[in-house]
């Protein structure tokens, strides 16, 4: 018995110290500790791995990992670390709203907070503005789209009756449809995501009124004038296919301001609308046509931006300018028209896109689309200028600061922040409105042309600069080279490359990195490292 204790008291000692070197060799050398994670959890560190080093849970295709020119991605690591860096792209998926909500630079000159803009009735209590509103005052058209506008805000023309109309109403007249069973997927239709619960009930038997042609009917909810219009103004934003539709109702109440009628209104086509839908949906899929067979959303989109410009005429006097049928079928609009053949062909490829109503120097119309990355402004009104350009597509709430504001309901709109298909197109290809290295201040000879070259000078530069927050740049030839160090970011190799070793010199232990790349004339790529190092 005791020699057997003795053997066993041996093991114990042996793998005990085992233990404790096996403890120092980690302490001393990280990678043997990720090595010993990998084999014990497989599991767990491949998603460390992939999410640490830059990729998503949601894989990298879903999470932005292709380089567009215009990346932007921020990270931190400790070189005492057990695991990859934290490198992932901003502006991707949930990491959009890091952004904030207010634009760049936390929010924009001479604004409101979204606290303070005043809620529509039968808005329901969980929703709050993101958007945050520049003051009107700011606004300024320029020149050349100014008078381009002609939307016309909801109005209920309708108002009260006596008591003895009102009950007389009551016990003859139905609901008409009620729209029992519809379902809008919040995606595509915000405007009825917005609504209370008795809005949304409403909301349906308007909408299935309108479908069936049904022109006068009973609310289905008890119903005030205020929370009316809003639940009105939701069903038409949300339905560009509605071309039958107008933009005036009239709404019959009590004295005690409760509806008992609504009555729609609508254009001509509804006299043979059979015959208006098989106009409307050939001119429409004329366009859907040479769009649905493109590569990707922004493609696209942009096709069908610039098939509207083509095929569209802005006339102030167009008749039934308020619908997109006026846009595609006779040819001839307001921005309303553009706006709502824009947001009906985005829908009709499955992209979600906005009807956002608002200010730009009179009332006006524009859209919100929404892309991989976020939500973008376009305004194919403006945008239909001599000869066509870009100037308001696919911009943020930013850039619209100076000349859009939003009104009404569509202030409840997501905030545009998006980046990765912003400014991408500029009156064609848009190199002349690229930075060239002459404005940076950078020679020929300082543009790095290898990746071994980029790593010397960024070591060089985090050692020159020393522990604390800097920010230093390098300018990179080609989007072959760009590309690969973009996926040396996001695949951790970039520490190794360079950074470890300048940490180590320079007595650092922690570094938070943010890394953007702008693209330039010629084919060159400047890339901004916003560094603290700790």
């Amino acid at each position: 018995m005791k020699k057997f204790l003795k053997i066993l008291g041996t093991i114990f000692l042996v793998l005990f110290g085992c233990f404790c070197a096996l403890v120092l060799v980690c302490a001393v050398r990280p990678e043997v500790t990720r090595a010993l994670a990998d084999f014990l959890y497989p599991d767990r560190s491949s998603a460390v791995s992939a999410e640490a080093g830059g990729l998503s849970p949601r894989g990298e295709e879903e999470a932005g990992g292709e380089f567009d020119g215009r990346n932007q991605m921020s990270g931190v690591f400790s070189l005492d670390d057990t695991g990859t860096g934290d490198f992932a792209l901003n502006g991707i998926g949930e990491d959009n709203g890091e952004q904030g909500s207010s634009g760049a630079g936390g929010g924009l000159p001479g604004s409101t907070s979204g606290a303070d803009i005043p809620r529509a009735e039968g808005i329901a209590e969980s929703v709050n503005p993101e958007y945050v509103p520049p003051e009107i005052s700011e606004i300024q058209v320029p020149g050349q789209v100014s008078g381009k506008n002609g939307y016309q805000q909801i109005q209920d023309e309708g108002g009260q009756i006596e008591d003895e109309e009102a009950g007389q109403l009551q016990s003859q007249l139905g609901p008409g449809s009620v729209g029992d069973g519809l379902v809008f997927d919040r995606a595509c239709y915000p405007y009825y995501e917005m609504l209370d619960e008795a809005g949304k009930h409403l909301y349906r038997q308007i909408y299935a009124n309108a479908n069936d042609l049904i022109m006068a009917f009973a609310p289905i909810e008890e119903v005030t004038a205020s929370k009316l219009r809003t639940v009105f103004s939701a069903v038409y934003n949300d339905h560009p296919e509605l071309f039958w539709l107008e933009t005036a109702y009239y709404g019959k109440y009590r004295r005690d301001g409760i509806c008992v009628e609504i009555d729609l209104r609508m254009n001509y086509t509804a006299q043979n609308l059979e015959s208006s839908k098989a106009m409307f949906n050939e001119k429409a899929n004329e366009i859907l046509a040479g769009a649905v067979s493109l590569s990707n959303s922004y493609e696209k989109e942009k096709y069908v931006h610039d098939a509207l410009i083509d095929r569209i005429t802005y006339n102030m006097g167009a008749e039934m300018n308020q619908s997109a049928y006026s846009a595609l079928v006779n040819g001839q609009t307001v921005c309303a028209g553009y706006a709502r053949a824009f947001q009906y062909l985005m829908q009709q490829l499955g992209i979600p896109c906005y009807y956002c109503t608002g200010y730009a120097g009179e009332n006006h119309a524009w859209n919100i689309i929404s892309l991989e990355d976020g939500y973008y402004n376009v305004d194919v009104t403006w945008d239909d200028t001599e000869g066509g350009n870009y100037d308001y597509f696919n911009k943020t709430d930013q850039d619209y600061a100076g000349t859009h504001v939003r009104q009404e309901l569509s202030v409840y709109l997501p905030p545009c922040n998006g980046q990765r298909y912003r400014n991408l197109e500029q009156d064609g290809n848009g190199e002349e409105n690229l930075r060239g290295i002459e404005e940076l201040g950078i020679s020929e000879e300082e543009i790095l042309t290898s990746v071994s070259d980029y790593y010397d000078d960024c070591g060089r530069q985090v050692r020159a600069n020393g522990l604390g927050s800097f920010t230093f740049f390098s300018v990179v030839d080609g989007k072959t080279l760009a590309e690969e160090l973009y996926r040396s970011y996001r695949q951790d190799t970039y520490r190794q490359g360079y950074m470890e070793e300048a940490m180590a010199e320079v007595g650092a232990v922690t570094c938070t990195m943010g890394l953007e790349f702008e693209p330039l004339k010629g084919g060159r790529y400047l890339v901004t490292h916003t560094v603290n190092l700790k």
